[in-house]
């Protein structure tokens, strides 16, 4: 008897830390060039273990209950993640209408500098959590997924100061090709075989990363076309394909881990 009392007390005891452990939400807000950005950092509190940290650029349609749930996925207890508002608050495409999220990103590939500048600014707010979030500031990232891809292959072109960026059926094109003289990252770029929005650049951007001074590594998953990761989306040319993603993620995970450690 009083083992079993023992034993329940042992499990109301982990009940209530599994009660109390959740993904933490927290906003993080910054104004630049008179604009005003809304994002959102995302990490499990179950334990204070500090953790690499990521700047996560989501697809066209930027920060939403989508990109949060994604956000979360990737987390887990590995990762803490600012999932980066890259168009302003006032800017929210809804989630199926590509016009919207069309003229939300219009102005930053036709700018990428100003692309460039976002993404940079934020990856300064993701170093400005590491007082008041488990954040390894030895240990920082870049991942990005369609449109977010294209931003972080840009972080890394910009010559930022990040272990690793890893782009997920992301736009491959550069506005200055001789910007990859500037990379400190490794690089790691996924796209779908069939991709036709991003595939037609494939050998411009290998032979961009071969002027490199990068580890860099381009990944052709077969017969995946664009957005491979981006569950619900199931359209000729931009459809989820889980064996696509599961895959993808594990080779994320191993880049991140590698670049990390500094090793092969």
């Amino acid at each position: 008897m009083r083992i079993a009392r023992f034993c329940c007390l042992l499990l109301l005891a982990g009940s209530s830390f599994a009660a109390q452990a959740k993904m933490v939400h927290r906003t993080v807000e910054w104004s630049q060039d008179g604009t005003r950005f809304h994002s959102i950092l995302i990490y499990d509190d179950a334990t204070a273990t500090k953790r690499p940290g990521l700047v996560m650029v989501p697809n066209w349609y930027g920060v939403n209950d989508a990109a949060v749930k994604k956000a979360e996925m990737i987390a887990g207890r590995d990762y803490v993640i600012l999932l980066t508002d890259m168009y302003g608050a006032s800017v929210r495409p809804q989630q199926g209408h590509a016009d919207q999220a069309q003229a939300a990103v219009k102005p930053l590939y036709g700018d990428r500098a100003l692309m460039r500048k976002r993404v940079n600014e934020a990856l300064a707010q993701l170093k400005a959590q590491v007082a008041t979030a488990p954040i390894d500031s030895s240990k920082l990232a870049a991942i990005g997924f369609c449109f977010g891809g294209s931003a972080v292959l840009d972080l890394a072109r910009s010559g930022a100061d990040v272990a690793a960026v890893v782009s997920f059926h992301g736009g491959l094109d550069t506005d200055n090709p001789t910007l990859a003289k500037n990379i400190k990252a490794r690089v790691l770029a996924m796209n779908g075989a069939d991709d036709k929005g991003t595939m037609p650049d494939a050998d411009k951007f290998m032979d961009e990363m071969r002027t490199s001074p990068a580890d860099w590594q381009f990944v052709v998953i077969g017969h995946a076309v664009h957005c491979f990761t981006e569950v619900g989306e199931n359209s000729p040319g931009c459809r989820y394909d889980e064996r696509a993603a599961a895959r993808g993620y594990r080779l994320m995970h191993d880049w991140l881990r590698a670049a990390f450690a500094g090793t092969p």
